[in-house]
C-alpha cells in the first residue's frame, strides 16, 4: 500500500466508526439520512471525487421504492447516497453478514438503516419481515441486485431476491445505473494525485412491479442500453 493508501484507509476507518456512533444515537430516519450525506460528503471530499447525477428530474422526491444499482466499488453505496441526497427518500441497505460483522463498517452498517442478509441461512423468513417492516414504517429498500462486486465489464447476473422483495412489499422499482467505473477511478484516487474525477450516475425510469414483460435484469439493461 501507498502512504497515501495508508492515510485514506486509517481516515475512513475513523470517520467510519465515528458516524457510526452518531447513528446509533439518531432519533429520527430524517436525522440519520443527514449524518449519512455528511458522512459521503467527507469521504467524496477527501477523495476529490464529484458526483454528476444525470436525469435528475427522474428522481422521485419521497414515497417507497426499491432503488437497484449495479455494483462495482466499495464507494457505490456513497454514490447512491449523494445521488438521492435531495430527496425526502431514505433507504435502507440490503447488507451482508458480513459487513455486519467488520471491524472497519459493522458499527455504522449496523446503525445507519440496514437489513442483514445471512445467505447461508437456512430460513428466510426474518429477512422478509425486517423488510417489511421497514417499508410500513414508509421507507425504501436499497440493494444491489448482483448480489456482490462485479469485477468484470458489464453487468451481472441479477439474483431474483430483488424482484420478490419488490412483489411482497408493492415496491415500484427505481433504476440508477453507476455508468463510470467506480473502482478504476477509486483506484486513480487513492494514488493521491490531486485532479477532480468524475463519477457519472444515470436515473432510470420507475419500474412497475407487476410488469411481468421482462425480469428485471433484462429490463435493467434496456433502459441503460446494455442488452
Amino acid at each position: 500500500m501507498s502512504i497515501n493508501q495508508i492515510r485514506m484507509a486509517f481516515y475512513a476507518t475513523y470517520f467510519t466508526n465515528y458516524y457510526g456512533l452518531k447513528l446509533k444515537r439518531a432519533s429520527s430516519v430524517q436525522e440519520k439520512k443527514q449524518l449519512r450525506i455528511e458522512f459521503t460528503s467527507r469521504i467524496l471530499n477527501r477523495l476529490n471525487i464529484e458526483i454528476q447525477v444525470i436525469n435528475r428530474e427522474k428522481l422521485p422526491q419521497d414515497g417507497k421504492y426499491l432503488l437497484v444499482s449495479n455494483h462495482r466499488s466499495v464507494v457505490d453505496p456513497l454514490i447512491i447516497e449523494f445521488a438521492t441526497k435531495d430527496t425526502n427518500l431514505f433507504g435502507h441497505w440490503i447488507s451482508k453478514k458480513e459487513l455486519y460483522n467488520s471491524f472497519f463498517f459493522g458499527l455504522f452498517v449496523r446503525n445507519g438503516g440496514a437489513i442483514l442478509l445471512d445467505r447461508k441461512a437456512k430460513q428466510m423468513g426474518g429477512f422478509f419481515s425486517d423488510i417489511k417492516e421497514c417499508v410500513k414504517s414508509g421507507d425504501s429498500i436499497y440493494i444491489f441486485p448482483e448480489g456482490t462486486r462485479n469485477t468484470k465489464e458489464g453487468l451481472g447476473e441479477f439474483k431474483e431476491g430483488s424482484k420478490i422483495i419488490a412483489l411482497k412489499n408493492r415496491l415500484p422499482i427505481l433504476p440508477l445505473y453507476i455508468r463510470t467505473n467506480a473502482n478504476n477511478t477509486l483506484m486513480e484516487a487513492l494514488k493521491g494525485k490531486t485532479q477532480k474525477r468524475v463519477i457519472e450516475v444515470v436515473i432510470g425510469d420507475t419500474i412497475d412491479y407487476k410488469d411481468k414483460s421482462l425480469s428485471l435484469e433484462n429490463a435493467y439493461k434496456q433502459q441503460f442500453n446494455l442488452l
